[in-house]
């Protein structure tokens, strides 16, 4: 039977927040077996874990955690890579409000993953299998799970942009699949909107560095992928699906979504009790194939 994995040793690094524009100092620490990944704001004293169960409000431009007076934002692409190469358990060190954003992928998180090393514990992992449908709608937007062998994602893109006016993508997640395809895929952003965003105090600290700025008839920065839009927005869902505390098999549809709908999504899937059962994870070549989602909180 799998075990679930933690870090092998700490891993650390500092960084500048995306929005805050704020230095940050980060830890990814080993934890033990079924306490799933948690944030621990080493400024406050307080930790929050990474569970639908402690989503901020509306997840617009990143996601964000919360409990009692304190806040981790921009969790995403760690909970990414963290899922994504098999960390059930895992505690993330911070001094200040947000993950730093790095070069803007997931890509920087998995080598310091991978520097790290994993540690099996004496737990089994269990995945969610998905049994029948779960779909969230809002207007144009859509996102739903089918039953499926292993974990595929496929992910529709439409922007009204030259650009990005359709970008389509399927992919069987492997690990090696998310460390090749996905993970390097950066963050982007419109020329025209990142004036406004910083009268309102966000992208302080975004950069050509960290992410793709995308002007009126091209991008300003080279991409790493023709299509590297889609890529990020597969791999922020994979990480807004981290937060429902499970692996997962099935096949997650996904068409012009974004945090938001990201979010509302794993909360109705762990609304719909029957529409998923949750079973031990025998079969390695099965078990290699399904997503690893952090270590399941308590949810109901």
């Amino acid at each position: 039977m799998p075990s679930q994995r933690t870090l092998r040793q700490v891993t650390l690094c500092t960084g500048i927040g995306l929005h805050s524009g704020k230095k940050v100092s980060i830890s990814l620490k080993p934890a033990a077996a079924d306490t799933g990944v948690r944030f621990f704001r080493a400024d406050l004293g307080v930790e929050i874990p990474a569970h639908v169960s402690c989503l901020g409000g509306i997840q617009q431009l990143q996601t964000w955690l919360t409990k009692d007076s304190a806040s981790v934002e921009t969790v995403e692409h760690l909970l990414s890579a963290l899922c994504s190469l098999g960390i059930d358990n895992a505690l993330i060190e911070l001094n200040q409000s947000e993950v730093p954003i790095m070069d803007g992928s997931a890509a920087p998180w998995v080598y310091l993953i991978q520097s790290a090393g994993t540690r099996e514990l004496a737990a089994p992992r269990r995945t969610l299998e998905v049994l029948s449908p779960v779909e969230v709608r809002d207007g144009d937007k859509r996102m739903a799970v089918y039953p499926a062998e292993n974990f595929k994602v496929t992910y529709t893109i439409n922007f009204d942009h030259p650009l990005l006016r359709h970008q389509e993508k399927t992919l069987d997640i492997t690990e090696q699949v998310y460390v090749d395809e996905i993970a390097p895929a950066r963050t982007f952003g419109f020329l025209k909107e990142v004036e406004m965003l910083r009268q309102r105090g966000q992208a302080l600290g975004g950069s050509l560095d960290n992410a793709v700025v995308i002007g009126e008839t091209g991008v300003l920065n080279p991409l790493r992928f023709d299509d590297e839009f889609v890529r990020h927005k597969m791999l922020d869902a994979i990480g807004d699906l981290a937060l429902v505390g499970h692996q997962i098999r099935g096949h997650l549809v996904v068409q012009r979504g974004g945090h938001a709908l990201h979010t509302a999504f794993a909360t109705e899937l762990l609304r719909q009790t029957d529409a998923w059962r949750l079973v031990d994870t025998r079969d390695p070549v099965t078990a290699a194939n399904a997503i690893r989602i952090p270590a399941r909180q308590s949810a109901r």
